[in-house]
Parts: structure tokens; sequence; C-alpha cells
């Protein structure tokens, strides 16, 4: 199970990386981070979003 999840939390990432931010460490600085971003270059935005989602994972 938490494979799968894995696997929807990186696809959220790529698609939607302040919303993967958002689901794993609420409306702290790593999600203003991540929207700032995403306003303005989407490509650093998904690399901060997977980070987020893999430093999480053992959590």
């Amino acid at each position: 199970m938490a494979d799968s999840n894995l696997i929807i939390d990186v696809l959220i990432a790529i698609i939607l990386p302040p919303v993967a931010v958002y689901i794993k460490e609420g409306t702290t600085s790593p999600f203003w981070i991540n929207l700032i971003l995403c306003l303005f270059v989407w490509f650093p935005a998904i690399l901060h979003a997977l980070y987020v989602v893999f430093k999480n994972r053992n959590n």
C-alpha cells in the first residue's frame, strides 16, 4: 500500500507541485516556496515537490 501512495504522490508532484507539498507539509514555508517557484518557473517547483515527497517518505 505504501508503494502505491508513493506513486500517487510522485504523479501529483509532477502534475501539480504545490498540491503535493501541501499534502505533505500543510501551509508551512515549503508550500509557499513551492508556490512561488511554480508561479515563476515550473521545473524547479517539480524538483522541490519531489524532494519534499521523498524527504518525508520514511515519516
